[in-house]
């Protein structure tokens, strides 16, 4: 079996949404210059790279946050869909038309996002492939817990609210910014999990899979 690291590395180049805090990492001390150890100071949001979102990210009031998320969803079998590259949302007839298997309540959707990640792309793009409202509904009745993305969200850049609100509220985790473009399709084992900050609508992850 074979470990496959998902996850997005996270430096300054690395892109960002638009008008999200600026990656910022800093050396507030250093060996070299007679420190007794190196330490890094991070500046970032909490929704940079590979991260997960939590309820209280679209929904507010007493939604959960990412410290309350179920850590059994966050782990266990799951699967890779590859979705054609000349598709531009990933719509529920897109979806009936996929050969999702029935049982599967982990799944991850590759599509031609990947190649951002592959050609180490550094600008935001707008017209990254995602996740329709009524598609996001589809997987919702499908039984789907945990939906991966290979973008900075799972819903179109311009109308994110819908998407998120019906996963959301389903109890559907969802993580965004996995780097999906050197994985096969196929079954996993996914671990994916988020920092830890009480009562953050979101948080950085470590995605890695398990697979041959």
């Amino acid at each position: 079996m074979r470990t496959y690291d998902i996850s997005l590395t996270i430096s300054p180049n690395l892109p960002i949404w638009p008008g999200d805090t600026t990656i910022s990492i800093e050396r507030t001390e250093k060996i070299e210059q007679g420190g007794d150890a190196n330490v890094t100071r991070l500046e970032m949001s909490a929704h940079v790279g590979t991260h997960v979102d939590a309820p209280y990210h679209f929904l507010g009031g007493e939604a959960a946050t990412v410290e309350q998320l179920p850590l059994d969803i966050l782990h266990g079998r799951a699967y890779m869909l590859q979705i054609e590259d000349e598709v531009d949302l990933i719509t529920e007839s897109v979806l009936k038309n996929a050969a999702i298997p029935l049982r599967i309540r982990r799944l991850l959707l590759k599509t031609r996002n990947s190649l951002y990640w592959a050609g180490g792309e550094t600008k935001f793009q707008e017209e990254f492939v995602a996740l329709s409202e009524d598609g996001a509904q589809y997987l919702v009745d499908r039984g789907i817990r945990l939906i991966g993305v290979d973008y900075l969200s799972v819903a179109p850049f311009n109308d994110t609210g819908p998407t998120h609100k019906v996963l959301l509220s389903a109890g559907v985790v969802i993580v965004e910014g996995l780097n999906l473009s050197f994985v096969s399709p196929g079954r996993y084992t996914l671990y994916c999990l988020p920092i830890k900050i009480k009562g953050a609508d979101g948080a950085p992850a470590r995605a890695i899979l398990i697979g041959s």
